[in-house]
Order: structure tokens, then C-alpha cells, then sequence
């Protein structure tokens, strides 16, 4: 047992008197603003009360009696002009007194029965080494390691010291609280006012209710600020999700290094080996064709006939111009293009379709159509709203609407593979290619009925460009739609190849864009942020490189099909060596 130890073993008395001295001793080397009154500082207060209600009323009464006699306000008498200095005097020393640090304690200071402090705070405070030195003595003024991770919010491992979260006696007490269920875990951040303990104390209480260790579930290295309030509620940890890179792919005279955030073996890898065939054949080129996001509200009228003359309304050019001035009041980059109906009895269904600069703008859209959803309420009342999404848009699920008209960016990129490379890199020849792509691709997808599924595994690609790059993973379904197209071209010697999106949902500002580290995977492709030169090039730009990664990637998986390689090189690489018995026994 240690000095303080003993110290802590012994009568109340002494240790009582031992914490005055500390606090006099703090009180003396801080001093407070109250010292330099004239009076104690409840005297103060009680004067600068009296002053200000008793001033109050005297000009209150003043101003009457002008009124009554219609003397002019601004003609002020000396005590007039006095009791106003006295009353700006007072206001401002109650402000002080009463001010904003009073009141964000009582809305910000937890429930006493909750996180009020032991009765034996002030002992705790002598087994505090940290409280025995200098303030500043105590902090860590080296520069922090910069911020690692992805998480579903998505992350880029990296391994990083960073000192283990210790719970308090308070935290203890916090924890209980949680786990009885006197306090929200949801409610954590807002009443701690650190996200990262929020999140700690939140784990703990989840593990004592289950029972289940999270032991596996990193903790520490991660910002919790930065998603607070727009990526991810109450968090208790982050999953890593290895990034790779395939490349550099050649796309439109210039070089990208792809990041892809993956648990499938082999994936980056045969991207970047398609990369390679690309690049040695001389680049791939793309074409944008669409940028507009949709959204569609569905409504509800009495009869099949109303809902068919809103129909005609909106679809009307003559009222167009209206229509896109109330929708673009919702933000300096929403621009309205269209809007196609589609009536089911007596609901109308309305596709909105819209730029939204480099955000993905499903936020930007809903607002804007929810003005033109109350600009129309005056010429249709009897309309009612059942919802601003009415599944016609269409968002996460595959729709032939997107197939077929376009969400988000429509891009098409292609590339003319040279027979020596299709031969020497790819490891088979073009007339393989080109017959199984359309033996698999289109007439096996169309066996199956497939809905936008006639390629390989596009969406294996672009999920894993989404994770890194901070996308929204579930917009993969309709960000996947692709057609692959091959057939041999200069006599038959060299193979050309496209991937047709019309589908591609993604931004470079907002959500998990802001991410550390899938901000600095958009950095990589050179397209973080917005573009201020021209907005919405940087989200297009990122679309045509998603484009090129899925043409890279189906080259080269239809070439392993067509050389036999898929199964022996997923045996190779995608196959732990681990003991998996013993893993699960551990």
C-alpha cells in the first residue's frame, strides 16, 4: 500500500481538512472575478435584482404618463436618462451572472439521480496523480495520429497505439444506469458531451445485457465525432474492411489508382489485371449520357379522373417553367429536368428528375419536391400526400424504370483489347470471350429473367469502390445494372468490349464522403469534395471511373471463365490457411 493509500485508510478528519487545504490552495492560485466585489456576492445579486425590477417600473410608469400626455418618448428627463444607464448596468451584470454557461447546464448537466457525483468526490481527488500537476503539465501536446478506420461506416484499417479507454467510478454508475434503463443509450452523446465515451460506456452496457463479448469489435482509433448527427447512430465500434488498390487504369488519357474496399479474395487482384489488358491495349474511353437523381412522391385523389388532370398539369411544357422556379428554390444546385407521371386508379405517381451538383442528392431532391408538393396543394386541395417516396423512383431495388430511363449518372465505357494482349495477359483468346459473354451474360441472365443483371459481377465492384469511397453501400442494387457487350472487331484479331450503366448513384460530398478515410480514398482518384470550377464534375468523374473499374473487373473474370482459371485461382488466393477449428475454438 502506497502513501496515498494510507493516507485514503485513515479518519475522515484529517482527509477532509487535507482536500480544504487543496481547494484553498487552487482558490488562491485562481483567483475569481467575485474577490474584487465590494460586498459578498448574494449581496450583489440582491442589489443588481432590486435595481433592475425597480428601474423597470419606474420607466415603465415614465412612458405611461407621456402616452396620457402625449408627450413625445424620446424626449428624456436627466432621471430618465439615468434610470437607463442603471437599467442597461444591471441587465448586462444579470446576463453575465445568468447567462449562456447557466442555462447549457441546465439543459446539458445529466439527471442528478443519474450522474451526480460520489459523496467522496473529494477524496477521490487525492488519488488523482493527474490532479497534482500544473494543468498544462497534464496534456499531451504531441500531434495526433491522423484518424484511421472505416466502418460500416467503412474503414481503411491501419494499426495505430492509441491509449485504451479506462471507465470511471462515474462511468461505472452511467453504465448501470444504462443497463436498468433509467438512461437512453441514445441519449449518451447529447448528455456527456464525448462521443467517444458514449460510445464506450454503450459497449460496456451492451456486453453486461447480452452477455456476449465484443472483444473482437475495435473500439479505439476512430473519430466519433465525425459521425454524429449524419452516419451512424449510437455507435459501440467500427468493422475494418481491408482496402486494395487495382491499377492504374487508363480512362479517358488518364491514370487512376482504384481503391476497393474488400473481404473477396482475388477481387482486386482480377481488377487489376483487367486494369493491366486495358492499359497495355492503349486506355478505355467513356461516355456520360444522363445526370439526374429522381425521386417520386405518390398521391391521392377521389377520383381516377382527378388524379389524371394533375397528370396532364405537370406533364404540361406551358407549366414546366413554374414548376422548376418552386422546385430550384430548394438549393443553389437542384435544377429540375423532368417530370413523368404514372396514374394506378386514383394515385398518381410523380418522377421527379433533377441535377444535384456533386452531391448524390437524395436529400436535395425530397426537398425540392416537397415545395412543389405544397405550391400544387393550392390548385388541387382535395390531393392528398401519402408519401414523398412512392417506389417509382426507384431507390435500393431493382426497377426496370432505372433500367430503362436512368438514376443518378448513365454512363457507358468501352475499350478495344488487342489479340496479343487478350492471348499473352488475359490467358485466352477472343473467340472464347466473345461467345461466352454471350452464352452467360445475355442469354443465361435472360434465362434467369434478370432486371439489369447482364454481366458478370459488376456489383462485386461496385460495392467494394462504394465502401471505400464512402457511397451508400445498399445503392449498389441499382448502381449494378450493367449490360456487358464483346464481339471482335479488325478482322477478328482484337476483342471490343463495353459495360453499359444507366444507373450510377454516387457523390463526393455528404454522408460517408466525409469520412477521414474515404475522404482520402476520393483524394486518391482525385475527386474529394466539391468541384467549385464547374460543380458536379468531381461525382461525374467518379462515376466514369466506376464504369471503367467494372469494365476492368468483367474482362478479366470472363477471361478465367474462359481459360478454366476461376476456380484454381480462388482456391489459391481466396482460402485461409488458418486452422479454422481452432479460430472458432478461440
Amino acid at each position: 500500500m502506497d502513501v496515498r493509500n494510507r493516507q485514503l485508510a485513515k479518519p475522515a478528519g484529517p482527509t477532509v481538512l487535507k482536500a480544504k487545504k487543496l481547494v484553498d490552495v487552487e482558490s488562491d492560485r485562481n483567483p475569481k472575478v467575485s474577490d474584487a466585489l465590494p460586498m459578498p456576492l448574494y449581496l450583489t445579486n440582491v442589489t443588481f435584482f432590486t435595481l433592475f425590477f425597480s428601474v423597470v417600473y419606474f420607466l415603465l410608469t415614465r412612458w405611461r404618463e407621456k402616452i396620457r400626455t402625449s408627450t413625445p418618448l424620446h424626449v428624456l428627463t436627466f432621471s430618465e436618462i439615468s434610470a437607463l444607464f442603471a437599467l442597461l448596468a444591471s441587465f448586462i451584470y444579470l446576463l453575465g451572472f445568468f447567462g449562456i454557461d447557466f442555462v447549457q447546464s441546465l439543459i446539458l448537466r445529466p439527471s442528478a439521480d443519474v450522474w451526480a457525483a460520489d459523496d467522496d468526490e473529494m477524496v477521490e481527488i487525492l488519488k488523482d496523480d493527474s490532479r497534482k500537476v500544473p494543468c498544462g503539465a497534464a496534456l499531451d501536446c504531441s500531434i495526433p495520429p491522423p484518424k484511421v478506420v472505416d466502418q460500416v461506416p467503412v474503414t481503411v484499417s491501419v494499426s495505430i497505439p492509441v491509449p485504451a479507454f479506462k471507465m470511471t467510478e462515474e462511468d461505472e454508475e452511467i453504465v448501470k444506469s444504462v443497463v436498468a434503463g433509467a438512461t437512453p443509450s441514445y441519449s449518451l452523446e447529447s448528455k456527456l458531451g464525448d462521443c467517444r465515451r458514449a460510445a464506450a460506456i454503450r459497449r460496456e452496457a451492451l456486453q453486461r445485457t447480452t452477455g456476449k463479448s465484443l472483444a473482437g469489435l475495435p473500439l479505439e482509433g476512430f473519430d466519433y465525432d465525425s459521425i454524429l448527427g449524419q452516419c451512424c447512430e449510437m455507435p459501440v465500434g467500427y468493422v475494418q474492411i481491408p482496402v486494395g488498390i487495382a491499377g492504374p487504369l487508363l480512362l479517358d488519357g488518364r491514370e487512376y489508382s482504384v481503391p476497393m474496399a474488400t473481404t473477396e479474395g482475388c477481387l482486386v487482384a482480377s481488377t487489376n489485371r483487367g486494369c493491366k489488358a486495358i492499359h497495355l491495349s492503349g486506355g478505355a474511353g467513356s461516355v456520360l449520357m444522363r445526370d439526374g437523381m429522381t425521386r417520386a412522391p405518390v398521391v391521392r385523389f377521389s377520383t381516377a379522373r382527378r388524379a389524371a388532370e394533375l397528370k396532364f398539369f405537370l406533364e404540361d411544357t406551358a407549366n414546366f417553367e413554374t414548376l422548376a422556379m418552386v422546385f430550384n428554390r430548394s438549393s443553389r444546385f437542384a435544377r429540375l429536368q423532368s417530370i413523368k407521371c404514372a396514374v394506378a386508379g386514383k394515385n398518381l405517381y410523380m418522377r421527379f428528375c433533377c441535377s444535384t451538383g456533386d452531391a448524390m442528392g437524395m436529400n436535395m431532391i425530397s426537398k425540392g419536391v416537397q415545395n412543389v408538393l405544397d405550391f400544387l396543394q393550392n390548385d388541387f386541395p382535395d390531393m392528398d400526400v401519402l408519401g414523398i417516396s412512392g417506389n417509382f423512383c426507384s431507390d435500393k431495388k431493382p426497377a426496370a424504370v432505372n433500367w430503362i430511363e436512368g438514376r443518378g449518372k448513365s454512363v457507358v465505357c468501352e475499350a478495344t483489347i488487342k489479340g496479343d494482349v487478350v492471348r499473352k495477359v488475359l490467358k485466352t483468346n477472343v473467340e472464347a470471350l466473345v461467345e461466352l459473354n454471350m452464352l452467360k451474360n445475355l442469354t443465361g441472365s435472360a434465362m434467369a429473367g434478370a432486371l439489369g443483371g447482364f454481366n458478370a459481377h459488376a456489383s462485386n465492384i461496385v460495392s467494394a469502390v462504394y465502401i471505400a469511397t464512402g457511397q451508400d453501400p445498399a445503392q449498389n442494387v441499382e448502381s449494378s445494372h450493367c449490360i456487358t457487350m464483346m464481339e471482335p472487331v479488325n478482322d477478328g484479331k482484337d476483342l471490343h468490349i463495353s459495360v453499359t450503366m444507366p444507373s450510377i448513384e454516387v457523390g463526393t460530398v455528404g454522408g460517408g464522403t466525409q469520412l477521414a478515410s474515404q475522404a482520402a480514398c476520393l483524394n486518391l482518384l482525385g475527386v474529394k469534395g466539391a468541384n467549385r470550377e464547374e460543380p458536379g464534375s468531381n461525382s461525374r468523374m467518379l462515376a466514369t471511373i466506376v464504369s471503367g473499374a467494372v469494365l476492368a473487373g468483367e474482362l478479366s473474370l470472363m477471361s478465367a471463365l474462359a481459360a478454366g482459371q476461376l476456380v484454381k485461382s480462388h482456391m489459391k488466393y481466396n482460402r485461409s490457411s488458418k486452422d479454422v477449428s481452432a479460430v472458432a475454438s478461440s
